[in-house]
């Protein structure tokens, strides 16, 4: 796209200096990538948020509410919500933390890792759709650049 495109077009905006701007394109890059996920996840009655707190359970982590919010930083009311719909649904369980019986871990059901195989497949087919200009090392370094922002060391 040329910088002399007409400004009062939608190209227009794309010659703009805020395409430029490293934070903006990531936040446009993530709204592009969610909507993408919500789309490929909704036959599965799922969202990005919702499947995220799935895929998180369904390992050996043994995540608690707290740390799930602070993981996808989510407010923990957020968090709240998401559990309790996937609960409702039969794809997780919350149970007493051993290590602290006053939090409690989210666990997946059977029901809830089944479906986490099933949505994997839509959700990495989606991501394959978002990032098909992105050649295999394109997305391995994309991958390893994000990681480090994500988690900074401390």
């Amino acid at each position: 796209m040329s910088k002399s495109a007409d400004p009062t077009s939608p190209e227009g905006l794309r010659a703009s200096a805020l395409t430029d701007d490293v934070s903006f394109l990531l936040a446009r890059a993530n709204a592009v990538a969610l909507a993408a996920g919500n789309a490929a996840l909704s036959a599965h009655g799922l969202k990005v948020r919702s499947y995220s707190v799935l895929v998180l359970t369904s390992g050996e982590a043994r995540p608690s509410q707290r740390e799930l919010a602070e993981f996808l930083r989510l407010d923990p009311s957020q968090v709240v919500s998401l559990v309790d719909e996937l609960q409702s649904r039969g794809l997780v369980e919350r149970t007493p933390d051993p290590a602290d019986r006053r939090a409690n871990v989210v666990v997946a059901t059977d029901a809830g890792r089944a479906l986490v195989v099933q949505a994997g497949e839509s959700a990495r087919a989606a991501e394959e759709r978002v990032h098909a200009e992105l050649s295999a090392a394109e997305r391995a370094t994309l991958a390893t650049l994000l990681r480090t922002l994500a988690f900074p060391s401390e």
